[in-house]
């Protein structure tokens, strides 16, 4: 429902204002999210190439120790146990996404073999820690493109929506006030021009000779 009259004037201000306080927040958030989205892009495109071309180099390095040590020796030589991977959370303008991944890797397992199936395990555990690298800050650049896209959604719906319509609001209530005060400017000089001010105007009544009073004796 419109507001109306001085008292909604004042409202639909307020909200205006607060309207523009408000686009001017999520432009600065949008802002803020979207520099922090383009280091962790980078920073994803580095780790990306990092973990492609140590899973490269650990495959080809597999398929040379199954064929030297063969399937049962490379299956021994696995570890036991499994990797444990921490992962720390950080956050940029309220947006919580994973960082600084730790990987706990389980102790190395002697089972003999040639030196390419040494060579296998190193690079199998570097190429697992680059891939948790790779995955974290994967996730948190998908969390920041969602959070991004969803505030430009909010600021255009502020600034192409909702100021709009209060601006279009507060006009329209100006001008029904300048109306309300123009017809009441009107009235007022109508109503003077019917009454004019002073004695001997019609409608203003006359004081009779023998109501006043005299003048006190021994004055002069």
């Amino acid at each position: 429902m419109t507001s109306t009259g001085r008292a909604g004037k004042v409202r639909v201000e307020r909200r205006l204002a607060t309207a523009r306080h408000g686009a001017r927040l999520l432009d600065r958030k949008q802002r803020i999210l979207a520099d922090e989205l383009e280091r962790l892009q980078l920073q994803s495109e580095l780790s990306r190439t990092e973990w492609e071309d140590l899973a490269r180099d650990a495959a080809c390095w597999l398929r040379r120790a199954a064929a030297l040590d063969g399937a049962a020796r490379v299956t021994a030589a696995a570890p036991p146990e499994a990797a444990e991977v921490r992962i720390r959370w950080g956050g940029a303008m309220g947006v919580a996404y994973p960082q600084d991944p730790e990987c706990q890797l389980p102790p190395l397992h002697r089972s003999g073999g040639s030196s390419a199936l040494s060579y296998v395990a190193a690079v199998h555990r570097k190429a697992l820690e680059a891939g948790v690298r790779y995955a974290v800050v994967r996730r948190a650049e998908m969390l920041l493109t969602a959070e991004l896209a969803a505030t430009r959604t909010r600021q255009r719906a502020v600034e192409e929506r909702w100021i709009p319509r209060l601006e279009d609001e507060l006009r329209g209530i100006r001008r029904q006030l300048d109306a309300q005060e123009l017809e009441e400017n009107l009235r007022l000089r109508w109503a003077a021009d019917r009454n004019p001010a002073g004695p001997g105007s019609p409608g203003v009544p006359r004081i009779p000779e023998t109501s006043r009073t005299p003048p006190a004796e021994g004055l002069s």
